[in-house]
């Protein structure tokens, strides 16, 4: 099938590289572009990466992307971006103070625990629907303002800027000072319920308001994009969200039991919930979007995923694709990698966890070794589903997306462990698919019904695994995760 303009050109800027797709007016993929992207480790448990560079990599994947169309026909631009990282910038000249603070970075985890009593807690809870945890953004704010304007007195003139990725990229095209809510709601200082910054939560955290964006809907208003050539001026910036929420969209979910799992550098499973008080246990409470109203989704973060694949491979002196293939290809005789590089996510929110590998024996090479860490991830994923099941909704399948879902036996793995059914997109860019549906439904390239109709192509996979089994392994994991926490196991 051949792509028909207009067309929709989706960015997605990812931690590990900035993707591009052009969609046209049937739904279907014109074309594809890519650039990678590095990140600096300059101490334990830092991880940075250059704001300009992040900047150049989004020029780079569009030039790629639009290479040998017209882009007279491109009618709307779409952004999503990876989330909790943040930026620091002087307001008057658009320059970055400091490097970007990724969201991996555990450096504030200190602070977070100098922080914490049980009030705290609660009212960061409360109101952001998080919990006080190092991955988010406001920690990070506050660490880059004591550096840099320790007494405020910058910040509160206005002539410092903080922002996720969303925030600096739409600084970077059009001058203005702008988020939407699905990003904003992963700061750690928004009201999720009133959509607005909070003051308690900003003066927990030390943060002016006037440091901070004005906040848009999802899908706008928001400036027109400049300087992307070949990109002309002028086009219009339809939909701005964070890449797991447009991934969740892109998969169709309209409603509860909708549930997607995107693997990446870490994962994120996401679901729809009917209300914000419909949330469970060690899950977080998310702004999914918001279009004509607001739709909040209960989420789960898991930090090492992806990223535990390269770290063994490096150990091991592999390829990942070749550990990976090992891995699905070997049985583990009981060892289990548990990932905690830097602490657990959901549904645990541990940051003292430290990383382990258990019940290694003589027998334990290569090949156990291997299959622990692909079983590390789909044990991990299995961990938040079982919250949202628990917590929140009954779940009939599971949407996956993501890099590592291409792998046909990991996904058949985690459909063991889960006991559910996996439904994979067979489209590799959800995150830039879901924000280029939202962007064509603001430029009325289609409705949100006809939306809804647009092709999704997916794969099934089916839990073969005995019932024993599967409760046997998980056991085995879940006994492995208390010993990381320096707990007894159940």
């Amino acid at each position: 099938m051949t792509s028909r303009p207009p067309f929709v050109l989706a960015i997605d800027q990812g931690t590990s590289a900035t993707k591009c797709i052009l969609v046209g007016a049937d739904g279907t993929i014109a074309s594809r572009g890519s650039s990678p992207l590095g990140e600096a480790r300059p101490q334990p448990g830092w991880v940075e990466q250059d704001a300009l560079a992040i900047e150049r990599s989004v020029q780079a994947a569009v030039r790629d992307c639009i290479a040998g169309h017209d882009a007279r026909a491109i009618v709307a631009v779409g952004l999503s971006n990876q989330r909790e990282s943040l930026v620091l910038w002087d307001r008057r000249s658009g320059a970055p103070l400091a490097p970007l603070i990724s969201w991996q970075d555990q450096r504030t985890a200190a602070d977070c625990a100098a922080l914490r009593t049980p009030a705290v807690e609660r009212l960061v809870r409360e109101r952001s629907g998080l919990p006080l945890d190092p991955m988010f953004s406001a920690a990070k704010a506050r660490w880059l303002l004591d550096r840099h304007d320790p007494d405020r007195a910058l910040a509160r003139a206005g002539r410092l800027c903080l922002g996720t990725v969303d925030s600096w990229l739409l600084s970077r095209w059009s001058g203005e000072h702008l988020s939407e809510p699905g990003n904003a709601s992963r700061t750690q200082l928004l009201d999720v319920r009133r959509l607005a910054w909070d003051d308690d939560l900003l003066d927990l955290f030390g943060i002016p308001r006037a440091a901070l964006p004005e906040l848009r809907p999802s899908c706008g208003p928001f400036p027109a994009v400049r300087g992307l050539p070949p990109l002309p001026d002028g086009v219009g910036l339809h939909a701005v969200m964070g890449d797991s929420h447009a991934a969740l969209f892109a998969h169709g979910a309209t409603g509860p039991g909708q549930v997607k799992a995107t693997y990446g550098t870490g994962s994120s499973v996401m679901g729809l919930i009917p209300r914000p008080e419909a949330l469970g246990a060690g899950l977080c409470l998310t702004i999914a979007w918001q279009m004509a109203e607001v739709a909040y989704a209960a989420e789960g973060n898991i930090r090492s995923a992806g990223s535990a694949l390269r770290w063994m491979a490096d150990v091991l002196g592999m390829t990942p694709h070749d550990l990976a293939a090992l891995g699905t290809a070997s049985t583990s005789d009981g060892v289990v990698l548990v990932p905690a590089f830097t602490g657990l996510g959901a549904p645990w929110w541990d940051d003292r966890a430290s990383g382990l590998i258990a019940n290694l024996t003589l027998g334990a090479g290569r090949a156990q070794l291997a299959r622990a860490t692909v079983e590390a991830i789909v044990h991990q994923v299995a961990d938040v589903v079982e919250a949202i099941r628990s917590g929140v909704t009954d779940i009939a399948e599971l949407h996956v997306d993501g890099g590592p879902t291409r792998n046909d036996a990991l996904m058949q793995l985690q459909a063991d462990l889960l006991g559910r059914p996996v439904r994979r997109a067979e489209d590799t860019e959800l995150s830039a698919l879901g924000v280029a549906h939202m962007a064509g439904i603001g430029a009325q390239v289609w409705s949100a019904e006809t939306c809804r109709t647009l092709p999704r192509r997916h794969r099934r996979f089916t839990p073969a695994m005995d019932d024993a089994d599967r409760q046997a392994a998980r056991a085995l994991w879940l006994g492995a995760v208390a010993r990381s926490r320096l707990r007894d196991p159940p």
